[in-house]
């Protein structure tokens, strides 16, 4: 009998400890809701927070805030400041953050087909693995961006500045590069935009 009650308390203990190591996850609804009336959340947790395409976030200051799973699918970003913000695994889908400034952001896994970024600022920006496919980055400024394994089939990155990035392992597939700067790009094993693959070791030019 004993034992049996000890097994129980351990499970419960268990059971709660797991559901506060979950709930620890969850944005803070306080920060969301200023965030919501200022546009204002620096540095703030909007983990796993819905916002969507029904809020205006036109112009809005998500300095080094945490965003990591949170659905902005559909949403007005433009002119937002999110550098250094942590968006690994959110949904970026159909987006729009043309000229908005993601120097810094961290952004792997993300899904972001058919974003509007043209202009958008990415120096040193993290989107390995994410889903580009579609996303319009015409004249957008990604230096030391860290692009590799992302898909960026039938994206629009004509005029965009890319010195120095990398693309190794990037799907270019159908994507437009037209005018774009590709000084010391990395497409080591990229999946150009023909279909072929860049032999390892390949900068600037993909060596088929």
């Amino acid at each position: 009998m004993l034992k049996g009650r000890t097994l129980l308390v351990l499970s419960m203990i268990f059971i709660f400890m797991f559901l506060a190591a979950g709930f620890g996850y969850c944005f803070d609804a306080t920060q969301l809701e200023q965030f919501e009336s200022s546009k204002q959340c620096m540095n703030c947790d909007l983990s796993f927070a819905n916002l969507t395409g029904e809020l205006d976030l036109f112009g809005a200051n998500l300095f080094g805030a945490n965003l990591s799973g949170a659905n902005l699918s559909g949403a007005v970003l433009t002119g937002a400041n999110l550098s250094g913000a942590n968006l690994s695994g959110a949904n970026l889908s159909g987006v729009d953050l043309s000229g908005a400034n993601l120097g810094g952001t961290y952004l792997p896994n993300a899904n972001m087909t058919n974003a509007k970024l043209s202009t958008a600022i990415l120096v040193g920006a993290n989107l390995s693995g994410a889903d580009l496919s579609g996303a319009n980055l015409r004249g957008a400024y990604l230096p030391n961006a860290y692009l590799s394994n992302a898909d960026l089939s039938s994206a629009n990155l004509s005029s965009a500045i890319l010195p120095s990035a990398n693309l190794s392992g990037a799907n270019l597939l159908g994507a437009n590069l037209y005018g774009a700067n590709l000084d010391n790009v990395n497409l080591s094993s990229t999946t150009w935009m023909d279909g072929t693959k860049c032999k390892p070791g390949s900068i600037r030019m993909c060596n088929k």
